[in-house]
């Protein structure tokens, strides 16, 4: 175990009585060392609140989130839907997405998305990620006629709505 996989604490003496033990009056607090991580838990994010939104239990260098959020398949291969299809993101992270998808998309395939991040009432205060990824695993869903889509992000950008008054712009 290394040591910066270890959290340090000191316990304090109690206030109960204790019996006597023949060393007792250079007897100082006690330190414990116990692990921070341990196999059978799984890895967390850095202030995020996983407790919420919860984390797959693997070892892989970019964590996912599983985040129900609204996402919508603008094009694909550079061929732009007609009727963009809104769908929802089952996992997400820093580098990919993994969502269902009602038609197979081809491997390798250049998709361009936008995922709801925020999203406030009245319009305010809204954050859209668009993003180009590539389709990087397909496979059939439990749904029939669903198919799992796992792509990584190739560039990303963020819009927000937020209103900023005019006296804030500079002319």
């Amino acid at each position: 175990m290394s040591a910066s996989n270890l959290a340090l604490s000191v316990k304090a003496p109690s206030m109960q009585p204790q019996p006597a033990a023949p060393d007792s009056a250079t007897a100082g607090p006690a330190l414990c060392c116990k692990p921070l991580l341990r196999p059978e838990l799984p890895r967390r994010f850095i202030r995020v609140p996983t407790h919420a939104v919860g984390v797959h239990p693997e070892h892989r260098e970019y964590p996912r989130a599983s985040l129900k959020l609204p996402l919508k398949l603008h094009s694909v291969d550079g061929i732009v839907e007609d009727f963009p299809v809104t769908l929802v993101t089952r996992d997400i992270s820093s580098t990919g997405v993994y969502f269902l998808c009602p038609k197979q998309l081809p491997m390798n395939a250049a998709i361009g998305l936008q995922i709801v991040l925020v999203s406030r009432p009245l319009g305010q205060g809204n954050v859209v990620m668009a993003s180009n990824a590539r389709v990087r695993r397909v496979h059939p869903a439990d749904m029939p006629g669903w198919f799992g889509i796992a792509a990584n992000f190739d560039d990303v950008s963020f819009d927000r709505d937020d209103f900023i008054p005019s006296r804030y712009l500079s002319t």
